[in-house]
């Protein structure tokens, strides 16, 4: 069952780039907006670990802070625009635009390797790798750590907290609310325990998260 909505508004925090990790997280989730991403896409990969994630943003920068309890962990991709999504993964994908094909979809694994990439309409062959140089302008925390892993069992729980710069997605805040698009994944195709989950409902015929049809409404406010 899908327990959310379309709209997603997000609001805007004063002094978030001046904070501690910490503080800024406790601040996302005082004040942010927070949803699940619960949506499981595919039935025959029917493990659905606890995700939610948690936003708001300041003038330049678009904060998210991913939680996700999991009985898998794995991070063995430990370099930028490798297959993330083998790992125990999060995902935001974002269209700025609403009136352009154009979109980002950046992946992130529990220990903070991002995979970025530009977009210009629905499936993976779409895309194209961000230079390593603008994809280190994403500020990361992982709880994890950094260091590689192979797949470990047990019970865990992990957060990713990434701060995109809104001149990166081609937007400037100017205190006029911004309507963008996107949508929000968990996934972790090379653990024992694969899957794939959503914020907003896929089209389950199609075997990849890049259905920018499928995405949300989000107003920076």
């Amino acid at each position: 069952m899908n327990s959310n909505i379309d709209n997603l508004i997000v609001p805007r925090i004063d002094n978030l780039g001046e904070m501690s990790t910490d503080g800024i997280i406790n601040a996302l989730d005082d004040n942010g907006v927070r949803r699940p991403i619960d949506n499981i896409d595919y039935k025959e990969f029917p493990y659905h670990p606890l995700t939610t994630f948690s936003m708001a943003h300041s003038d330049d920068m678009l904060y998210i802070d991913f939680f996700v309890r999991c009985n898998y962990l794995r991070a063995i991709n430990d370099r930028p625009n490798t297959p993330v999504h083998e790992d125990s993964c999060v995902a935001v994908y974002l269209q700025p635009d609403s009136k352009s094909n154009r979109y980002y979809a950046f992946e992130i694994n529990c220990i903070g390797t991002i995979s970025g990439m530009i977009c210009e309409g629905d499936g993976d062959n779409a895309c194209s790798f961000i230079d390593e140089s603008t994809i280190g302008r994403i500020k990361c925390y992982a709880s994890c750590g950094n260091r590689p892993f192979r797949e470990l069992e047990g019970l865990f729980t992990w957060n990713v907290l990434i701060a995109i710069p809104l001149d990166m997605l081609g937007l400037k805040y100017d205190g006029t609310p911004l309507t963008i698009k996107g949508n929000f994944y968990k996934c972790a195709s090379g653990t024992s325990q694969p899957h794939f989950l959503s914020w907003m409902p896929l089209d389950t015929t199609k075997r990849t998260f890049h259905q920018p049809e499928s995405f949300g409404n989000i107003i920076l406010s």
